[in-house]
C-alpha cells in the first residue's frame, strides 16, 4: 500500500520521526525556478520564496505527511484532508519540505487564502498547479531536470579531472593541480602541515578571520592522533570551507574555501585529494627501510661502497643537477615529482639559498663508459664535447629532458668517485644553460685521450695548469667548452663578460700560451678534463 491511501495515524500514536541525516539524492538539486520556466506544465508560484532547491517529488493527501518526508521534497497535494493549513505548513516546514504544489480542482476551485497567507508567513514556496496538470507530469519534469543536471555535473567532473590530471604532469605538480582545483572551485586551495603550516597555496587570498576558520578546520582532520575524520566541512559567513586529510601519513591537509557550493564540488575535491596524496606521499616500504639502513650505517662511519647495495644498486651511479627553467626555486615537493619521473628516490632539494636540485639515480648493470653523442636540435640531450664513443643507447635513454627544468648529469660512475661526479653535473648543468640546451651529459675521458696512463695524464695536467688559481682553471674550462664563446660563458658562470674576457686574458698571460691557437686549446682541454 502507497502513501497516499494510508489513513492518519490513530489518536494517542507518536509517528516516527524523519531520520536526522537523510541520505544524499543520486542526482544534483534542482532549483525552484527551473521548473516553473517550463511553460508546458502551467506552474504559477504565488506564495513564498522564490529561491528553494528540489531533491524528490512526493505526492500526498494525508493530514500530516511530515513521518514520511525526508527532506527537500516537492510535496503535491489537491488538499484533500486539508483543515488545518497553519498547522499543515508548519508540519510541512519542521520536515524540511523545499515546496508545496497545491491543485486546484475537483476539491478545491482556488488555493485556498489561509495556505497562502501561512506559507507567505512560514517561507515555504506555493505552487499553483492548474486542473489540466497531472502530479505525474510534474514528476517527470522534475525527474528529467535532474537528469540533465546529472549529466553536466558528469561532464563538469570529467573535464575537472582532466584538468587536474594535466597539471600533475607538470613540472611542479603540487603547485599545478591546487592551482587548478582553485580555478575549477572558484576559491582558494591551500596545502597544510598539521600545524597549520602553509605548504602552497593558490587561488584568490582570504582575510584573516576565514583562513584562521580554515586552519583550525585542516587541525581537525590532520591525522595526529587516532579517530581524525578524512573530511570536515564548516562555514564562515558566505565562505564555505572544507579539509581533507592526505594519505602517507605525514598529516598534510587540503584546505579549500570557496564563496559558492556547486553540485560535484566534493567529488572534484576528492580526485585532487587523491592526485596530492600520490604526488606528496613519501616512498614507503623495503626501498625506504634501504635507504635508512644506508644512512644509518654511514653516520656510523661505513663506506659508500659498504651500503650502496642497500640503495638497490652497486652502481653505476649518475649524479644529476637540476634547476627550474623559469628559474623559480624548487620546493622538497617539485623536486621529488622530479627524481619520481626519473626514476629515482634520492632527492637532495634542501639546501636552499637557489642551489640546484641533487640526484643520485642508480643504472643497474650499466658499464662505466663513455657517453653518446646527441644533437642538440629539438629539445635533444647533449653532451660536453669529448670526441668519444657512444655507449649503448638503453643506458642513454634512462636520462630524459625534463618538461621545465634544466638538467646537468655526470657520465656513469662508481660510487667512490660521486664526490668528482657532483663537480661534473656542476658544470654540465652551467652547460646546459649556457647553451639553453634541457640536459647535458657530461663524457667521460675517451678517444685519443683515454690512450695517455691516468697518472701520467695527471702528472701532466697538473704541471701544466699550476699557474692558474681554481676561479681561474674553472673559467678556462667552461670557456673552452663553449668553444670560446664570451657571453655563453658569462650565463654558465653568472658572471659579466667583460669578467670572463679579463680572467681569459689573465689565464693567456700565467699560462703564456695564445689561446687562439687551436693546438694550445687542445692541449689545455686534454689538461683541464683530468681534473
Amino acid at each position: 500500500m502507497d502513501e497516499s491511501s494510508m489513513s492518519t495515524p490513530p489518536a494517542g500514536t507518536t509517528p516516527p520521526p524523519p531520520p536526522s541525516s537523510p541520505p544524499g539524492p543520486p542526482t544534483p538539486p534542482i532549483p525552484l525556478t527551473e521548473l516553473l520556466a517550463s511553460k508546458d506544465l502551467g506552474l504559477r508560484r504565488i506564495a513564498g520564496p522564490a529561491e528553494a532547491e528540489l531533491l524528490w517529488v512526493h505526492t500526498s493527501e494525508m493530514a500530516d505527511p511530515y513521518p514520511y518526508l525526508l527532506g527537500g521534497e516537492l510535496l503535491l497535494s489537491a488538499g484533500v484532508l486539508l483543515t488545518d493549513p497553519d498547522h499543515y505548513v508548519g508540519r510541512l516546514v519542521e520536515a524540511g519540505a523545499a515546496a508545496l504544489g497545491f491543485g486546484v480542482r475537483p476539491v478545491h476551485e482556488t488555493v485556498p487564502g489561509a495556505l497562502i497567507e501561512a506559507c507567505d508567513r512560514q517561507g515555504l514556496p506555493l505552487l499553483e498547479v492548474p486542473p489540466e496538470t497531472p502530479f505525474t507530469a510534474i514528476a517527470r519534469a522534475v525527474w528529467r531536470l535532474m537528469a540533465e543536471a546529472r549529466h553536466r555535473e558528469l561532464r563538469r567532473v570529467t573535464r575537472a579531472q582532466q584538468a587536474l590530471a594535466t597539471a600533475a604532469a607538470r613540472p611542479d605538480p603540487v603547485p599545478a593541480v591546487l592551482h587548478q582545483l582553485a580555478t575549477q572551485l572558484g576559491g582558494r586551495a591551500v596545502l597544510l602541515t598539521a600545524r597549520g603550516e602553509e605548504v602552497h597555496a593558490a587561488g584568490r587570498r582570504l582575510p584573516p578571520e576565514p583562513t584562521g576558520a580554515l586552519t583550525r578546520l585542516a587541525r581537525v582532520v590532520a591525522r595526529e592522533r587516532p579517530g581524525s575524520p578524512a573530511s570536515a566541512t564548516d562555514a564562515h559567513g558566505d565562505t564555505h570551507l572544507s579539509a581533507y586529510a592526505l594519505g602517507g601519513g605525514d598529516g598534510l591537509v587540503l584546505a579549500l574555501a570557496a564563496g559558492r557550493r556547486e553540485s560535484g564540488d566534493h567529488t572534484v575535491a576528492g580526485i585532487a585529494v587523491v592526485l596530492l596524496s600520490l604526488l606528496a606521499a613519501p616512498h614507503q616500504g623495503a626501498d625506504a627501510a634501504g635507504r635508512s639502513a644506508a644512512l644509518v650505517r654511514m653516520l656510523l662511519g661505513a663506506a659508500p661502497a659498504e651500503v650502496a647495495p642497500l640503495l638497490g644498486s652497486t652502481g653505476p651511479w649518475t649524479v644529476i643537477h637540476a634547476r627550474r627553467t623559469d628559474g623559480t626555486p624548487a620546493d622538497g615537493l617539485t623536486a621529488g615529482a622530479l627524481g619520481a619521473s626519473l626514476g629515482t628516490a634520492l632527492v637532495d632539494a634542501g639546501r636552499g639559498g637557489g642551489e640546484a636540485v641533487r640526484l643520485l639515480l642508480p643504472l643497474p648493470g650499466a658499464a662505466v663508459g663513455p657517453l653518446p653523442r646527441m644533437a642538440p636540435e629539438g629539445g635533444a640531450a647533449r653532451p660536453l664535447p669529448d670526441g668519444g664513443a657512444a655507449r649503448p643507447p638503453q643506458e642513454a635513454d634512462r636520462i630524459a629532458p625534463q618538461p621545465g627544468w634544466t638538467l646537468g648529469a655526470s657520465a656513469p660512475t662508481p660510487i667512490t668517485a660521486l664526490d668528482a661526479a657532483d663537480s661534473l653535473a656542476a658544470r654540465a648543468l652551467a652547460h646546459a644553460q649556457a647553451t639553453r640546451a634541457p640536459l647535458t651529459v657530461d663524457a667521460p675521458v675517451s678517444g685519443l685521450a683515454a690512450l695517455v696512463p691516468p697518472e701520467e695524464a695527471a702528472a701532466h695536467a697538473r704541471a701544466l695548469l699550476a699557474p692558474l688559481t681554481a676561479p681561474l682553471a674553472d673559467t678556462l674550462r667552461c670557456w673552452l667548452s663553449l668553444h670560446g664563446n664570451w657571453d655563453r660563458t658569462a650565463v654558465a658562470l653568472g658572471v659579466h663578460r667583460n669578467t670572463v674576457r679579463q680572467r681569459i686574458g689573465r689565464c693567456g698571460e700565467l699560462l703564456d700560451a695564445d689561446l687562439d691557437d687551436m693546438d694550445v686549446r687542445a692541449e689545455l682541454w686534454f689538461a683541464l678534463r683530468q681534473g
